[in-house]
């Protein structure tokens, strides 16, 4: 999980898909982008619609598994300081502390579907179906 500067909660990395961009691609350049880390991405774990609220609209989120990095990989890590102020590994109990409860129930959803070898649709992070 990132840390982002111009929040004051901590957030999944990730990012709006750009014109003519698949939602593969633009996981594969925000992490580059956000970490400076070229790391091979999985499948997909999780869709998840979020209803207007907190945006003017509503929209679809996806997850992807990024997979295991290994310690060379995680030292290598370099954050946009304008952008970013930390990240973190996290588990279940760090996360439902740093996220907002979407977000937290996005990641449990992500890590069950990643165990699982299943993928996930949730509206609003609670699981439909």
């Amino acid at each position: 999980m990132v840390e982002p500067t111009y929040k004051d909660h901590w957030e999944l990395l990730g990012g709006v898909v750009e014109a003519d961009e698949s939602p593969y691609a633009a996981v594969v350049r925000e992490v580059l982008e956000e970490l400076s880390l070229a790391a091979p991405i999985g499948r997909l774990l999780v869709v998840d619609w979020v209803p207007p609220g907190r945006h003017p609209s509503d929209g679809v989120m996806l997850v992807y598994d990024g997979g295991t990095l290994h310690p060379d990989q995680t030292a290598a890590i370099s954050l946009p300081a304008q952008e970013l102020r930390s990240w973190a590994w996290c588990d279940h109990a760090a996360a439902e502390r740093r996220l907002t409860g979407v977000l937290a129930r996005r990641v449990a959803a992500a890590s069950r579907a990643r165990t699982e070898g299943t993928t996930a649709y949730l509206e609003d992070g609670y699981i439909v179906g």
